[in-house]
């Protein structure tokens, strides 16, 4: 089968029969649709291991059914629950006997080689094996099959028609209750609808577009927290500088205090050896003055001496 499983299965893997390739005939209008729906399915599925989401290869009961004409299909899109989906992929192609269960769900877009035989000859074979769910989409407005949209469910055995609805709008829409979808055909679009979230599965262009969007927006963000986050730095940088200033100036006016100190501290001690100084010559000064007074008073009495003895017989 050419959809590949997106997600392996953890543990030790099933081997199934590997098939060949089926014989390929080209329908670019069927082959567009194909692609898109097993796409969205693909996605939708991705996370679970244990559901096939495959298309374009073998569907039979046993491996030698591929060589009889009755015995084997080609379904465009084929969704099982519960199964090896990586171990079915591996095999290119699903045998119902060795997985143990028939598909759950078949989905054929009309083409024009098989218009006719995909409500006819397929929807007997589908039935047979046991699908439970067989839908069929008509992308050429009905050409192929009569109906744009149609769909069986299996009940003891036999398909039995399933409820259509066609809106005044124009849509036409089916619910599939093993996918819990509504397969909508708008503007010849066949598209799944959830009505749990009330919104379309994207294609795979417009995931990828909103993907780029996420993206942008996520490096949008991580480009503003860059630039929040610089301009924190850049404002603890200039926080740092200042402060580094302020340190700076702090020391500056505690050196200057610390000089100015040690200027009044000589300038206290330059008075003080003043004061001293002129202690000691105030001192001097008065000892000069005693000594002058005795030498005054010595030669007075010198004097009167020499004065008595003159005046000696």
């Amino acid at each position: 089968m050419t959809t590949r499983a997106t997600v392996q299965p953890v543990g030790r893997r099933r081997r199934y029969t590997e098939l060949p390739d089926p014989p390929k005939k080209l329908d670019m209008l069927h082959d567009k649709h194909a692609i898109e729906i097993k796409s969205i399915l693909v996605a939708r599925y991705e996370h679970r291991p244990d559901v096939l989401v495959a298309g374009e290869g073998y569907l039979c009961r046993h491996t030698r059914d591929i060589r009889d004409p009755q015995g084997h299909l080609v379904p465009d899109c084929v969704i099982a629950f519960g199964v090896d989906g990586a171990a079915i992929v591996q095999s290119n192609g699903y045998t119902i006997s060795e997985v143990g269960k028939p598909p759950d769900f078949v989905l054929e877009i009309a083409s024009r080689s098989t218009g006719t035989r995909d409500y006819t000859i397929k929807r007997e074979i589908y039935a047979r094996f046991g699908v439970r769910e067989y839908w069929r989409f008509d992308p050429s407005g009905g050409r192929y099959y009569g109906q744009i949209l149609a769909a069986d469910l299996l009940v003891d055995g036999v398909y039995r028609p399933m409820e259509i609805h066609h809106a005044p709008s124009g849509a036409i829409w089916g619910y599939s209750a093993l996918l819990n979808l509504e397969l909508r055909c708008e503007d010849d679009r066949l598209r799944l609808y959830d009505p749990a979230t009330g919104e379309y599965l994207p294609k795979l262009s417009e995931e990828s577009q909103r993907a780029d969007a996420e993206h942008a927006a996520r490096v949008e963000a991580s480009q503003r927290a860059d630039a929040e986050y610089a301009a924190r730095v850049e404002a603890s940088q200039r926080a740092d500088a200042e402060y580094a200033a302020r340190v700076e100036a702090s020391q500056r006016a505690d050196e200057a205090s610390q000089r100015a100190d040690a200027e009044h501290a000589a300038r206290v001690e330059a008075s003080q050896r003043a004061d001293e100084a002129s202690q000691r010559a105030d001192e001097a000064s008065q000892r000069a003055d005693e000594a002058e007074a005795e030498a005054r008073r010595l030669q007075e009495l010198l004097d009167r001496l020499l004065d008595a003895r003159s005046d000696s017989p």
